[in-house]
């Protein structure tokens, strides 16, 4: 494995030593299934992706999102330059991209950037939801005026393009997600998470 790369159980200690709250741990492992499970899948489809790399991305995507809510920083900025700054650039560049990507392309090669920005739009809290189940809660709660109505929007057009391209070669739709993945599925890996820190 790519010294670069961290193993879950190195996952699950940087988010116990960070403070992560609970629920912000179940949402990163459901984001984690979702992203390894669209990983695998399209790596049979011949995508060339690093499914070790967004395993990682995806369990510390929102590392730095609990101080978040004291600091008000930018937590997919922060918490880039977080793991860039403990040796791990490749993890950071990924999660510095999962709220905003850098380009989105609605054709071409899909990126682990991609699959990292669309699991992690897919998850609500602890559950895996449609992209207008997930707008409806992000305008609700990020909508503060109608400019912040009008970037949010634009950028769910973005991402239902870029969705299109990620589900083109799969045998299954957007919406079957729900039910490939069952919902509590995460719970092993919560107790492993927990028995470890």
């Amino acid at each position: 494995m790519d010294n670069k790369i961290l193993t879950k159980n190195q996952c699950y200690r940087m988010i116990s030593d960070m403070g992560m709250m609970d629920h912000i741990v179940v949402h990163s492992l459901q984001v984690c299934r979702v992203a390894t499970f669209l990983t695998r899948h399209l790596i049979d489809q011949h995508h060339q992706l690093d499914f070790e790399l967004i395993q990682s991305a995806a369990l510390l995507h929102d590392i730095t999102k609990t101080r978040s809510f004291k600091t008000r920083e930018d937590h997919a900025r922060t918490g880039g330059e977080y793991l860039a700054d403990c040796g791990y650039p490749e993890i950071g560049e990924l999660i510095r991209q999962h709220v905003k990507l850098d380009n989105y392309s609605a054709v071409g090669t899909i990126s682990d950037a991609e699959v990292l920005n669309y699991a992690d739009k897919r998850v609500l809290h602890d559950e895996i939801v449609t992209l207008d189940q997930r707008l409806d809660y992000i305008l609700e709660r990020y909508a503060e005026t109608e400019a912040h109505r009008e970037r949010i929007n634009l950028l769910w057009q973005k991402t239902r393009e870029m969705e299109t391209k990620i589900f083109k070669d799969l045998s299954f739709a957007p919406g079957d997600l729900t039910r490939l993945i069952p919902h509590n599925g995460y719970a092993a890996e919560l107790r492993t998470y927990q028995s470890i820190t």
